[in-house]
């Protein structure tokens, strides 16, 4: 823009007619050309993404040294398509490659062409569904994929909008956990006094995701009002309901006040299950809270036969899962469901402010989702949800993760077969914990978490092999292998065994050779 004269004290506006035009940043037929590009290049990844070690051996730095220290002021030509090259040469040979067939650690984190495709299109429409008024359908849609999904997930309809509870879309169980503890916190100070927050106490087990102590913390619970009640092998890690219910008493002997339960199907560590009835009848006496936090295990929840697991959940004030674990609904989207949303509206809710009004709302009852949770703009996370459940339907979606349960039965054969190894917990769903055998004429229990420790470094360090991840439970260091991926096959899972049993074979060798030289030394005189 060029300088201007005044006229009559104010400075005339010259335009420069030589400026280049607005880019549009939205132009169709470059989004068609640009996307083409992607779709080839995600079909591709998963194309040859077995060519990938599942986890990078990188070090700390190694791509910041790569990239320049500033971005560029003004774009290269086809910046687009060099972009991609560097995130095929430069990007992905430094990625965790949670897709490849041989992930095996941690839990899954499932992906699926409708999923990733409905991730497509939420983002291409962007809209913000945080109030009925400001996204109707994304809205009414949500509500309505919560009710498919608990249906199909056999919940009581006490937590379905259409039972008078009701759900809603989030990004993990974090989320979903800290919005509950909120919502029955505020209850709870209802009913005893504001003032008594420094007296408030939540209990989990000692299995429990951490996610949960973060939470509490969050909502102003003390640190040392988080109680952790002490679980054992011969109960396969579950949490105790006459436990909970001595340090809930001796609690309230305090003078303290109860508030939160948070219960477990499917342990990070474990998969343990909780014994959701049993705790809810403790926990009914006094007032408290229940959650039911079912991240993982909460997709198996399709198959009936897994149906035991949930005895007593029509009992529970609330219930996550996270969809993008097991249920092919990719990163993220966890589901919550409450049997009474007022109470989460209560707490997390705002004044509704006169730019939020519509006047088609008015005189009926709507959900503002900004209101159930801690964020005002949302992702609209339904649609790929709604095209999962429509593209794949329940049977589908039974047959993925009965297929999965079908590799990890076998896998939990091959190492019952294995005389060296022994599964370490009940298998409930999709993982398998094992290790090898202490051994006396190896240090028995004293080495046996040493060896297994060094069994699970060098399983993670063959080039093309299986990626597992660790646990340690009961005092015991084990290994954990959670099939999953949506690529897995059961030829990956036997190569995954095979490595494990080559690389513990060397292992025990080594010890083995150790001991035989320790054993043959002269003893110190003294």
């Amino acid at each position: 823009m060029n300088g201007g004269t005044m006229q009559n004290g104010t400075a005339a506006v010259v335009v420069d007619m030589a400026a280049p035009p607005q880019r549009n940043f939205l132009d169709g037929e470059e989004f068609r050309r640009q996307g083409h590009q992607v779709i080839e290049f995600i079909a591709e990844y998963y194309g040859s993404i077995g060519d990938y070690p599942v986890n990078p051996r990188v070090t700390p730095g190694f791509l910041r040294n790569r990239l320049p220290a500033d971005p560029p002021s003004r774009p290269e030509p086809d910046a687009f398509s060099s972009a991609l090259e560097d995130i095929r040469d430069i990007i992905l040979p430094g990625m965790t490659h949670w897709q490849s067939p041989r992930h095996l650690a941690h839990f899954p984190a499932s992906s699926s062409t409708v999923g990733a495709l409905g991730e497509a299109l939420a983002a291409g429409i962007n809209v913000v569904p945080f109030t009925w008024a400001a996204s109707p359908a994304a809205t009414e849609l949500e509500m309505v994929v919560v009710d498919w999904l608990g249906k199909a997930l056999h919940l009581p309809e006490s937590l379905l909008f259409a039972g008078g509870g009701g759900g809603t879309l989030l990004g993990t169980s974090c989320e979903a956990i800290l919005c509950a503890v909120v919502a029955a916190r505020d209850q709870k100070l209802a009913e005893v006094g504001g003032k008594r927050i420094g007296d408030l106490v939540v209990y989990c087990s000692d299995q429990t995701h951490f996610a949960f102590r973060k939470a509490a913390r969050i909502a102003g619970i003390q640190r040392e009002h988080c109680r952790e009640i002490a679980t054992c092998h011969d109960d396969m890690f579950a949490m105790s309901p006459t436990e909970l219910q001595a340090c809930i008493q001796a609690d309230v002997d305090a003078g303290l006040v109860p508030l939160f339960l948070c219960a477990t199907v499917g342990t990070t560590q474990t998969t343990a299950v909780d014994p959701i009835g049993k705790l809810c009848a403790v926990a009914s006496k006094h007032g408290v809270w229940v959650h039911v936090d079912a991240a993982y295990a909460g997709s198996a929840l399709v198959c009936p036969e897994f149906g035991d697991v949930m005895e007593g959940v029509e009992l529970v004030d609330s219930f996550s899962m996270n969809a993008h674990k097991w249920l092919l609904a990719n990163n993220d989207c966890c589901a919550m469901w409450v049997k009474e949303p007022r109470a989460l509206v209560a707490a997390l809710g705002t004044e509704q402010e006169y730019i939020l009004r519509d006047a088609a709302s008015e005189g009926h009852e709507v959900v503002d989702y900004k209101d159930w949770t801690m964020t005002l703009t949302r992702r609209f996370r339904a649609l790929k949800v709604w095209l999962v459940l429509r593209c794949y339907g329940t049977d589908g979606l039974r047959e993925h993760i009965r297929s999965h349960v079908r590799m990890a039965e076998g896998l939990e054969a091959m190492v019952r077969a294995d005389a060296r190894f022994e599964v370490v917990t009940t298998r409930r769903f999709a993982l398998v914990c094992f290790r090898l055998r202490p051994l006396q004429s190896m240090g028995g229990e004293k080495t046996a978490n040493d060896i297994n420790r060094a069994l699970l470094e060098q399983v993670n360090a063959v080039s093309l092999g299986p990626y597992v991840s660790s646990a340690k439970v009961g005092g015991m260091y084990l290994l954990r292998c959670a099939v999953g991926s949506t690529l897995t096959e059961e030829r990956h899972v036997k190569d995954a065994w095979r490595v494990v049993q080559d690389q513990a074979s060397a292992i025990l060798a080594k010890m083995e050779r150790l001991y035989k030289d320790l054993l043959q030394l002269p003893y110190p005189s003294y």
